[in-house]
């Protein structure tokens, strides 16, 4: 079958339901997660099986290999818990390993961090879930050992690493008869399959210890990493509170740091002060106040988000609306601005993401990732797993809140969104893609509260992206944004880049659930530019 070329435009509508919805970038996986909703499980329950059967489907997106965040919201206490469900790097991993380096290899076995997502699995079902990993994994295992056919977007990114996976180790389920599968070909995956068995029934310590965890440790140790058993066996994910901002009416919540999720509440807060609703969405006006509150928020989040435990960033003070207001005045609308510093608020940072909302009103907002497509490209022997090359995201200066250390978390870039209005679930949404995430949230978000536009069209409106997700990026324009604003934009100092075609890639994937408080009707919307769909009963 012909590759899928991009050149057309799709028209979804929004979704609605009552009983249970799942929005992922892939109909097997969404269907997965709505298969155990209607079996009697609960968002936490859907969540985890549609992020394992993404595992099968994506693997250059997600996987057991890698780290995972999620918000939780209980639909009987109006509470939202944050799942931390990320990595550390090994402790043996020191600035004093890399001498001679001056940023983190990105695809280089250094670069690998303690795989998150196995008991970041096992932790949310046996915080907020109803059912067990045996139960919840077994539409994965299923299609890793029966097969799935390839899905055209994805495909087209599978066939693009082809020649990147030939030269990484231990690939050869992912490039079945030596080549990447065409779209349509029917792909197994035995390997993956024998782990998610083993951590069905044995659990997260069927990962972190035996024969897995053996594979893992010897494959990086050949690859000249430095990664222990003892740090796969001392791995625990962490729970804590979310942080949020009211915006319009609104409180958004997001994942704390080391998720870079503080940085989409601080462009919101930046722009609050703007009536961003008098203008018209496209105009030049408009985006350029909207890419100089990211440009603000990024300039923040690139210094202060990290981990937690070792280096605590000051949420509250940056996030107070005394702060925003500081950082408002620095933006001018005439030009774009040089590229900002961080400020000082006290005196003297490839992805799946999905979203599930049961019909008790619970919700999950989920996201899994391995970084980069692959992660490292690097297979633990065996096992089908991509390790992650989360790692790339530390850094090297001497003095930086996120500087490389054992035992560290580094800058994360993946993010859940949650939104609470008057108590209740107001909307369970998240977009992946790097550094684009926060900007997708910010965008999303002003798209439905700015604008009020439903799910399914806030997905649909075309993007901006501050390419690599720091203050002084060039911006990336979305086919579809006009001509005459993308010049205006130009000559008020903005680096453009018109990006069309199969790059629209950039702009990441997205999904939202919302609910009615009142009916308990769902209303969901899933990305056009990936393969996935809202599903629903």
């Amino acid at each position: 079958m012909k590759p899928m070329s991009f050149d057309f435009q799709s028209r979804r509508s929004m979704v609605l339901a009552r009983r249970g919805m799942v929005a992922a970038s892939n109909p097997l996986a969404a269907q997965a997660g709505l298969d155990i909703l209607r079996q009697g499980g609960n968002a936490a329950d859907a969540a985890v099986a549609t992020a394992a059967m993404l595992n099968v489907t994506e693997p250059a997106s997600t996987g057991i290999g890698g780290d995972c965040f999620a918000l939780y919201f209980d639909a009987k206490t109006k509470g939202v818990t944050a799942l931390n469900g990320s990595g550390r790097a090994p402790i043996a991993l020191t600035l004093e390993a890399l001498q001679g380096y001056t940023e983190m290899p990105e695809r280089s076995p250094h670069a690998i961090t303690v795989p998150g997502a196995a008991a970041g699995w096992h932790d949310l079902l046996a915080r907020h879930g109803r059912m067990t990993l045996a139960e919840v994994l077994k539409d994965a295992i299923y299609y890793a050992i029966e097969g799935y056919p390839v899905h055209p977007v994805f495909g087209a990114g599978w066939k693009a690493s082809e020649n990147f996976l030939r030269s990484r180790p231990n690939t050869e389920d992912y490039l079945p008869g030596g080549h990447a599968p065409e779209v349509g070909q029917i792909v197994r995956l035995p390997g993956l399959a024998s782990t998610l068995q083993a951590v069905a029934e044995g659990g997260p310590e069927a990962f972190y210890t035996g024969p897995i965890a053996d594979a893992i440790v010897a494959t990086v140790q050949e690859q000249g990493g430095l990664m222990t058993h003892d740090d796969l066996k001392n791995h625990t994910s962490t729970w804590g509170d979310p942080i949020g901002t009211e915006y319009r009416g609104v409180t958004v919540y997001e994942h704390p740091p080391n998720g870079q999720g503080l940085a989409a509440l601080l462009a919101l807060n930046v722009a609050e002060g703007w009536d961003l609703a008098a203008l018209p969405w496209d105009s030049p006006e408009r985006l350029h106040l909207m890419v100089e509150a990211m440009r603000l928020a990024f300039a923040d989040a690139r210094w202060y988000i990290t981990d937690m435990a070792t280096n605590p960033a000051p949420v509250d003070a940056l996030l107070s609306k005394s702060y925003a207001a500081e950082r408002r005045a620095q933006v001018s609308p005439d030009r774009a601005m040089q590229p900002p510093s961080y400020g000082s608020p006290l005196p003297g940072s490839n992805t799946v993401y999905l979203s599930v909302v049961d019909g008790e009103g619970n919700a999950c907002s989920f996201i899994n990732s391995l970084y980069m497509g692959f992660g490292t490209g690097t297979v633990a022997k065996g096992t089908g797993v991509f390790l992650q090359n989360r790692g790339a995201c530390f850094n090297l200066e001497h003095g930086h809140p996120n500087v490389l250390a054992g035992g560290k978390r580094p800058y994360h870039t993946i993010i859940p969104g949650m939104a609470i209005k008057d108590g209740e679930l107001w909307a369970s949404f998240g977009v992946m893609g790097g550094f684009m995430q926060p900007q997708g949230h910010f965008q999303v978000m002003t798209a439905m509260l700015d604008d009020d536009l439903n799910p399914q069209e806030a997905l649909n409106r075309p993007r901006f992206c501050l390419m690599d997700g720091t203050s002084d990026s060039v911006l990336a324009l979305e086919e579809g944004i006009p001509v005459k604003t993308m010049a205006r934009l130009a000559e008020l100092g903005h680096r453009i880049r018109p990006v069309s075609g199969r790059g629209r890639g950039l702009f990441g994937d997205g999904q939202i659930i919302r609910r009615d408080p009142q009916t308990g009707v769902l209303y969901g919307g899933s990305d056009p530019r990936k393969d996935g769909l809202t599903a629903a009963f």
